[in-house]
């Protein structure tokens, strides 16, 4: 199981409420049986029509997406998700998310966490002025820092626990374990008929 408790690199930051899911990662990709791929299509509609943080050399190779409110609204695909995790994003800082886009990100080991409006416009100012800056989510300490900025950062506890434990990823929990849960399925009369 893999345990996430800090998330360390530089940013992106996407300024903007409600970006959806379709915009995330157009309906058009969403045809495919595995999720390989989806990291070159993300945010690909908005990338064609303006210029595009996702776009720039000074934020290539980001771990951490800084975004306004309402991001992941619309619909349901965890394709959204996917593709920022391929893309490079390993935590998503925000004013809030939508609740399945923050579910199905759990869900994959994508930590996001709340801040402040005035936090969220202080850390975009900031790794704009200075797109190298290292930022740093500490899911324990509930903290975002980049260089001196220092702001508080939320996440349910649950969802803490999950990410900082190893619980989110459920399929390494089974494998960690796979001799009880091959007992456990030897002892079961649909499986052994």
């Amino acid at each position: 199981m893999k345990t996430i408790t800090n998330i360390r690199g530089t940013a992106v930051p996407l300024r903007g409420v409600d970006i959806d899911t379709d915009r995330i990662i157009p309906a058009r990709f969403l045809r495919a049986v595995t999720f390989d791929g989806l990291e070159r299509h993300v945010f690909e509609d908005d990338r064609k029509s303006s210029a595009h943080p996702f776009d720039e050399s000074r934020f290539q190779g980001a771990a951490v997406l800084v975004v306004n409110s309402n991001f992941g609204c619309g619909s349901s695909r965890e394709h959204a998700p996917q593709a920022l995790l391929r893309w490079g994003i390993q935590a998503v800082v925000g004013e809030s998310f939508a609740e399945i886009f923050f579910q199905n990100s759990t869900m994959i080991g994508l930590a996001c966490v709340t801040a402040s409006p005035a936090d969220v416009q202080a850390l975009m100012d900031r790794i704009d002025a200075s797109p190298g800056t290292i930022v740093e989510v500490d899911l324990l300490a509930s903290t975002c820092v980049a260089g001196d900025f220092r702001c508080a950062v939320m996440l349910p506890p649950n969802v803490r626990d999950a990410l900082t434990t190893g619980a989110w990823d459920t399929t390494g929990m089974l494998l960690d374990r796979y001799e009880e849960v091959d007992a456990a399925s030897a002892r079961l009369p649909y499986v052994t008929w």
